[in-house]
């Protein structure tokens, strides 16, 4: 919190600080900065809120190594501010910056989440029907805007292993809600099972799902996609219904 400012703007920032703190499952450092005076609070006006996080882990054990959040002008309800709540009396924008590492998304892929979603599906291998298991997964970031993935997967009614690997260009949707994988290609080696790597997509299309990082009341729509060497940096706009905050 920020030095010299006032018992309420304290208070305020405790309390906004605990209840985004309540919806994430790990935090290393949390800050949030409430900017306001007492007059304007007594108006229903909030100057600024700026949110800033490292090492958040949300839901499926996706973990950001950074998250840093402006949110301006921001309407409130002034009586329940009296209370050490702030209740927007209308939505309001913001932006927002996410950074994701290769470890970050490696530790996504191989959650127990993750390989329950991969292992409740059957996929279709020469007119059979198989369960797959992955026995590793290794995501990465090479650079050149480009995710890599290469893995070994276990088809458990044959015992066969099989490798897959692609590199593919993460692109955001026009709404910018979702990415989609384009100008795949895939690895040299053993076949390639098409079903198979199309699951594998589908699971990296489904970790990288801008959803993921929505906060109750605070939702992203992301403008800039950035895909350097060991790391993902999402420019997003923020639509905020309301900040959580701790009850009283």
């Amino acid at each position: 919190m920020v030095e010299g400012s006032g018992i309420g703007e304290q208070a305020l920032n405790k309390a906004a600080e605990i209840g985004l703190s309540s919806q994430l499952d790990e935090v290393e450092n949390l800050d949030v900065n409430i900017k306001t005076d007492p007059l304007k609070l007594i108006q229903g006006e909030v100057e600024s809120v700026n949110i800033t996080g490292e090492g958040l882990v949300m839901q499926k054990d996706l973990r950001m190594e950074v998250m840093e959040m402006q949110i301006k002008s921001v309407a409130i309800n002034p009586l329940s501010a009296a209370f050490g709540k702030i209740e927007l009396t209308k939505p309001t924008a913001g932006k927002a910056r996410v950074v994701l590492t290769e470890v970050d998304i490696n530790r996504a892929f191989n959650s127990e989440y993750v390989r329950e979603q991969i292992q409740s599906q059957k996929i279709n291998i020469n007119n059979s029907l198989q369960t797959i298991e992955p026995q590793t997964v290794e995501f990465r970031l090479p650079g050149e805007g480009k995710v890599a993935l290469n893995a070994s997967i276990l088809l458990v009614e044959n015992g066969e292993t099989h490798q897959v690997a692609f590199t593919a260009v993460p692109r955001v949707n026009a709404n910018g809600t979702t990415v989609t994988l384009e100008n795949v290609t895939y690895g040299e080696g053993e076949e390639i099972s098409p079903e198979l790597t199309q699951a594998l997509i589908a699971q990296t299309i489904e970790i990288l799902n801008l959803s993921n990082f929505d906060l109750e009341g605070m939702s992203l729509r992301v403008k800039q996609l950035e895909v350097d060497t060991g790391k993902l940096t999402l420019q997003a706009e923020a639509e905020v219904e309301q900040i959580p905050f701790a009850e009283n």
